[in-house]
């Protein structure tokens, strides 16, 4: 198992690595109105060479040394606490005053009981700054279904992945003004992670830092242990990756660690969050539109019903 113990200094390689530079709008990173800043794409693919050999650890020093307004995103599970806690080791090492990476959490309104007692646990223990962001214009479970349905999931996946991910989080950056972010990812979880950098530039210019993208969930889990991380007790129980309680179940023995996310759906392996944010509200605002004009076609019927009622109750006094 690569080493977890604290790194005192960094490698001359990793410390003489450049910072990523903003780029003129000609950036290579396509970027709408809503972009979060243009990058330089040819410096990640450097940064990315310098730290090919680096620990969770060193990665994670060289994005708080280097790169502006970073936060951490997580729905708490293994890899993201042990991103937590090392970032508290950088903290206590440096003698900062407060925990150096703020965290953005992602409130679905669907995370089991487990899931949020363990956030407030983290928030608690690590004395960090958590900002928690929900479905835009609702604070609980009954109004999400009633302003959008029942069981969304279930009659419109992509729709309910936007609502309660893509769209609170893309409101968390703009809010916060977050350049940066440090994920859960890695490799071993496979699908389309297979192939993770330290860092990557999603389609709006954000910095996405995996910074445990090399180890397997053994070693992740192993690093939780010996560091007396607090975690999910639905571990226990059989589960790998948690996520909402609808949709999560224990895998198989011999399944990879996110068969048991989307349960009954084979074919997905992410949530939204990691995939190509303009075209998901694309796709999003389209549905929107044609759920509007379906009713509005639906009231002028129900109107032409209703006035052909009045005429024919006129006629009937006359």
């Amino acid at each position: 198992m690569a080493s977890t113990s604290p790194v005192a200094s960094t490698s001359t390689s990793i410390a003489s690595s450049p910072s990523l530079r903003a780029s003129s709008p000609a950036s290579s990173v396509s970027a709408g109105s809503e972009a979060i800043a243009p990058f330089d794409v040819s410096t990640i693919d450097v940064v990315n060479a310098s730290l090919s050999a680096a620990t969770p650890q060193e990665i994670l020093a060289w994005a708080i040394a280097h790169l502006p307004n970073l936060w951490q995103t997580t729905a708490f599970g293994l890899t993201g606490l042990a991103a937590t806690d090392m970032i508290a080791k950088i903290t206590k090492r440096q003698k900062a005053s407060q925990h150096l990476v703020p965290m953005i959490f992602i409130d679905t309104l669907y995370h089991f009981e487990e899931t949020l007692a363990l956030a407030d646990k983290v928030e608690r223990k690590y004395k960090l700054k958590m900002s928690v962001f929900r479905p835009p214009g609702v604070e609980t479970t009954a109004e999400f279904e009633e302003k959008y349905g029942q069981e969304l999931w279930k009659t419109d996946e992509d729709t309910y992945d936007y609502l309660v991910k893509v769209e609170p989080a893309r409101r968390a950056y703009e809010e916060l003004g977050v350049k940066a972010v440090i994920t859960g990812r890695r490799r071993s979880q496979g699908a389309d992670r297979a192939t993770l950098q330290p860092l990557e530039v999603d389609s709006t210019g954000l910095i996405k830092v995996n910074p445990l993208c090399r180890w397997g969930f053994s070693e992740v889990k192993d690093y939780i242990d010996m560091a007396g991380v607090p975690y999910n007790p639905l571990l226990d129980q059989g589960y790998k990756s948690v996520g909402d309680w609808h949709s999560t179940k224990i895998p198989i023995d011999g399944e990879g660690e996110r068969a048991g996310r989307w349960s009954g759906n084979t074919q997905k392996t992410e949530c939204g969050l990691h995939k190509d944010y303009f075209k998901m509200k694309k796709a999003y605002e389209k549905k929107r539109r044609e759920a509007e004009l379906a009713s509005q076609d639906k009231a002028r019927g129900e109107d032409v019903v209703g006035e052909t009622s009045v005429q024919m109750d006129l006629l009937a006094l006359n």
